[in-house]
């Protein structure tokens, strides 16, 4: 089974911590260890938000920016990379050919972001569609998609399942103005749709739980699966 895994800037560095990072590589070990292929993409965290507030506070635009929080989550793809001890191509792929190459040689890409006015989120669907992967895996802070902000509203209702189409209807009203909510980006989820990825939205700050729901589809967050879709994936019909 090939899978992409998004590992979110708020669940692998929320700040800097060896631990967390060695854990996230540890997850990612086990699943190679079992016969996935698995490509990664890593988002900047906190120290991305540090670095881009005092940017703006220096007056740059929004484009320099978006390449500062793209250089941050590329370091955070390093640390990755430095914990996944040689297993990962020794460097974070700039673009989506060059991590297809990598995992065509048998190793793990890890990136970071890939172009300004995208998040890592469209970042690893996109990658996910590239590389004609079964599985797309985002481990936010999140356990899965609910119909609000479940921080700020109490009354927000997990969902257990969707289609890719109910989650670009979910999504778009969240993603819109400052301080959006949405589980995931509104171009990640039109991707998504696009496609008919099958993807689970779950909380990644235990690496344990991407490791269950990638092996064996273990997990308390939400699927995304392509209408019409029959059957779980190859491997956890063993």
């Amino acid at each position: 089974m090939r899978v992409v895994i998004s590992i979110g800037g708020s669940v692998l560095a929320p700040d800097l911590d060896a631990g967390r990072v060695d854990g996230h590589a540890a997850a990612v070990e086990r699943i190679v260890g079992e016969g996935c292929e698995v490509g990664a993409v890593v988002g900047g965290g906190g120290v991305a938000r540090d670095y881009i507030g005092i940017a703006r506070d220096l007056g740059a635009n929004e484009v320099q920016l978006d390449h500062i929080g793209i250089d941050v989550t590329r370091i955070n793809a390093r640390l990755l990379i430095a914990a996944l001890d040689g297993l990962a191509a020794p460097s974070p792929p700039h673009d989506y050919e060059g991590a297809g190459e990598a995992l065509r040689r048998g190793d793990v890409p890890v990136m970071g972001g890939a172009m300004p006015g995208q998040t890592t989120d469209a970042v690893a669907a996109a990658l996910a569609e590239y590389v004609d992967a079964d599985l797309l895996v985002y481990a936010t802070s999140v356990d899965g998609v609910f119909s609000a902000d479940p921080d700020g509203d109490p009354t927000a209702e997990q969902y257990d399942r969707l289609t890719g189409t109910e989650l670009v209807d979910l999504v778009a009203p969240m993603s819109r103005g400052a301080g959006a909510s949405a589980p995931v980006d509104l171009l990640a989820a039109k991707l998504i749709e696009r496609s008919g990825m099958r993807t689970i939205v779950l909380d990644g700050t235990d690496p344990d739980r991407i490791a269950e729901a990638v092996l064996h589809g273990d997990h308390t967050g939400t699927d995304i699966v392509p209408l019409g879709a029959d059957g779980d994936p190859e491997r956890w019909d063993r």
